[in-house]
């Protein structure tokens, strides 16, 4: 009875030990993850639900995205509260660059921006290809137009749309020109609701559900490109960056496998993003 109590003991033990050392190991491994700083559009337009599982998959790290406007999420880069940064406009990602914030910056992809507006097209732009004229007119009639206000991205790009047409909305009378400081979707949504127009980045309009009247009008003109760039936050600013797994993530979205698996993504067969990691100057 004794020896039997003896041996059950030690097997008891032995497993306590067991699990004591599975314990830490296998919180590690729940612990794998980075943290992305990312626009809205990636997260929009379901490309991240596509892609980052195939990432996870390999290589066992966890992408926890914060799904911000460009502005907010090189923001929240800024200090420090992100492994990667992962957003659309260049010249501010060239700053981030140069102000010290990353050592690098990668093209990943681009797709481009439509204006999108009631059938109807009151304002008569439909099929444009100069969208700062199609902008003036839409000023000249006082049509509804819904803007992010938000500092995203899109945001920027319409602003600076808008300058190219010589024109400053937020300056205009008649209260045509509504800044929500909102996301995308609700920008859409906003404009649907008002029969009015708006820009978009073409992947997040064709995730969007409810178009309502909306439709696009304007597409094409070059001045709408979209380009997408990555950086990993600098460990030297911040040396609690998960630099070796957030550099890990970089590398798998500019190499083949994960150019294809951004490549693949489509919505009723169109693709959304097309890849250009290894494209000169991008």
């Amino acid at each position: 009875m004794l020896r039997r109590s003896f041996v059950l003991g030690c097997a008891a033990a032995a497993l306590a030990a067991l699990i004591q050392t599975a314990a830490p190991s296998a919180a590690r491994a729940a612990d794998r993850f980075i943290t992305v700083a990312s626009t809205t559009s990636t997260e929009d337009s379901g490309l991240f639900g596509s892609i980052l599982p195939k990432f996870t998959a390999k290589t066992g790290i966890e992408v926890r995205v914060v799904a911000k406007g460009t502005g907010q999420a090189i923001d929240l880069a800024k200090r420090g509260d992100a492994d990667v940064l992962f957003v659309h406009h260049k010249p501010s990602e060239d700053r981030f660059v140069a102000e010290g914030f990353a050592t690098e910056r990668k093209p990943v992809m681009y797709n481009d921006f439509v204006v999108v507006g009631p059938a109807g097209d009151p304002a008569g732009v439909k099929g444009s290809k100069d969208v700062a004229a199609a902008l003036s007119k839409i000023a000249e009639a006082k049509a509804p137009f819904v803007s992010r206000g938000d500092d995203s991205g899109t945001n920027k790009a319409e602003l600076a749309l808008w300058k190219t047409a010589k024109l400053d909305p937020a300056k205009a009378d008649g209260g045509w020109y509504r800044s929500i400081g909102q996301g995308m979707g609700p920008t859409l949504n906003a404009a649907a609701a008002m029969n009015g127009y708006t820009l978009t980045d073409r992947g997040t309009w064709l995730n969007f559900k409810n178009r309502g009247p909306l439709t696009v009008l304007v597409e094409g003109d070059k001045r709408l490109f979209n380009q997408y760039g990555v950086m990993l936050v600098n460990p030297a600013k911040f040396p609690h960056v998960k630099a070796a797994d957030g550099q890990a993530f970089i590398d798998w979205l500019v190499s083949a496998e994960g150019q294809k698996a951004i490549a693949d993504y489509k919505i009723n067969g169109e693709q959304l993003f097309f890849p250009n990691a290894n494209e000169p100057g991008a």
